[in-house]
C-alpha cells in the first residue's frame, strides 16, 4: 500500500467529466442492472455481479459474506454488487437505527435489518429509481417491516438531523463526484457517537489516463476511488474522530475480475473505512 498515491479529488476535474456526467453515467449503469440482469460495470463481470445466483453468491461469499446472510434473504436482493460486507464490521445492535448509503435492491439493509430486531430500522437510500422501486418490492418478499427505501443522492440524504446510529454502504462513496460533501451529510444525519462503518476501494497507484477519463470507469467503481490520506483528510474536515482505513490484501481475487484487458488490482484495492462522530 502507498501512502502517496495520487489524489482524485475533486473528482469531476481529475477524470474529466462534470458531476452531472458522473451521476448520469453511474445512475444509467445500475438502471440497467436492475432492468436487464447486467452486470455492474461492463458486459463481463464487474463489481462483483454475475449472471448465476451461483456465480452471485461466490462473489459474496468473496466478499465477506457467510452461507447463512446469503440463504436468509430472499432472491432478487443480492445483485452481487459491491466490494466487501458492511454488516460484518458495523457492530450493529438491537434497537439501532442504520441508513445504508447507495442501498440498491436491498441485500445489505436486509441484512443489516436482521441484526437490529423489530425495535430497530433501517434506511436505504438510492439515487436510482429503479433500484429503489426494486428495494420496495424485495422488502415485501422478504417481509421486512422495519426497512424503508429513499430516491435521493448520497450528498443531499434525505434523512433528518441526527437520526441514525449508524451508516453502512458497499462500494458506493468511490462513486460520488463530491465525497466531502457525502461524508459531511454522513455526520450531520449522525447522533452523536454515532458511527460510519462501509465498504468501498481506495486507490493504491494512479490509474492510466483512458481510465480515468472514462465515464463508464467511474461507474465501474474504479476511477473515482480515492487514497487513503485524501480519504482521512475528508474525514477528520467532516468532523469524524476514531478514523481507521484497513486495506484487504485478499480482495484482488476478485477485482481482478473487474476488466478483462487490466489487472486493476494494481490501482485499487477495497478497504473497510471505519469513523465515529464525537460524542460532543
Amino acid at each position: 500500500m502507498s501512502d502517496d498515491a495520487p489524489s482524485t479529488e475533486p473528482g469531476s476535474s481529475e477524470t474529466g467529466t462534470t458531476a452531472a456526467e458522473q451521476r448520469e453515467a453511474v445512475r444509467e449503469r445500475y438502471a440497467e442492472i436492475v432492468t436487464d440482469s447486467a452486470s455492474c460495470c461492463d458486459d463481463e463481470a464487474s463489481c462483483g455481479s454475475g449472471t448465476t445466483d451461483g456465480e452471485l453468491d461466490d462473489r459474496s461469499r468473496s466478499m465477506g459474506y457467510s452461507e447463512e446472510a446469503l440463504e436468509s434473504v430472499a432472491a432478487g436482493a443480492n445483485l452481487g454488487l459491491g466490494c466487501g460486507n458492511p454488516t460484518a464490521i458495523a457492530s450493529l445492535e438491537a434497537g439501532d437505527a442504520v441508513l445504508d448509503l447507495g442501498s440498491g435492491a436491498g441485500f445489505d439493509c436486509f441484512l443489516a435489518a436482521r441484526e437490529v430486531g423489530p425495535d430497530g430500522r433501517v434506511i436505504g437510500v438510492d439515487m436510482t429509481p429503479e433500484m429503489v422501486e426494486t428495494a420496495r418490492e424485495n422488502a415485501r418478499e422478504n417481509d421486512a417491516s422495519n426497512v424503508e427505501f429513499r430516491l435521493g443522492e448520497i450528498e443531499h440524504l434525505p434523512v433528518a438531523d441526527g437520526s441514525v446510529d449508524v451508516i453502512i454502504s458497499n462500494c458506493v462513496v468511490n462513486l460520488s463526484p463530491d465525497k466531502p460533501q457525502v461524508f459531511a451529510d454522513a455526520f450531520r444525519v449522525l447522533r452523536p457517537g454515532g458511527r460510519l462503518a462501509i465498504s468501498d476501494v481506495v486507490l493504491t497507484a494512479r490509474l492510466p489516463d483512458p481510465v480515468r477519463a472514462d465515464p463508464s470507469s467511474v461507474a465501474a467503481c474504479v476511477a473515482g476511488a480515492s487514497s487513503i490520506p485524501d480519504l482521512e483528510s475528508m474525514l477528520i474536515e467532516a468532523g469524524f474522530e476514531a478514523i481507521s482505513i484497513e486495506p484487504k490484501a485478499d480482495s484482488g481475487s476478485f477485482i481482478r475480475e473487474w476488466d478483462d484487458e487490466r489487472d486493476l488490482s494494481e490501482y485499487v484495492v477495497s478497504a473497510t473505512i471505519e469513523a465515529r462522530k464525537p460524542v460532543r
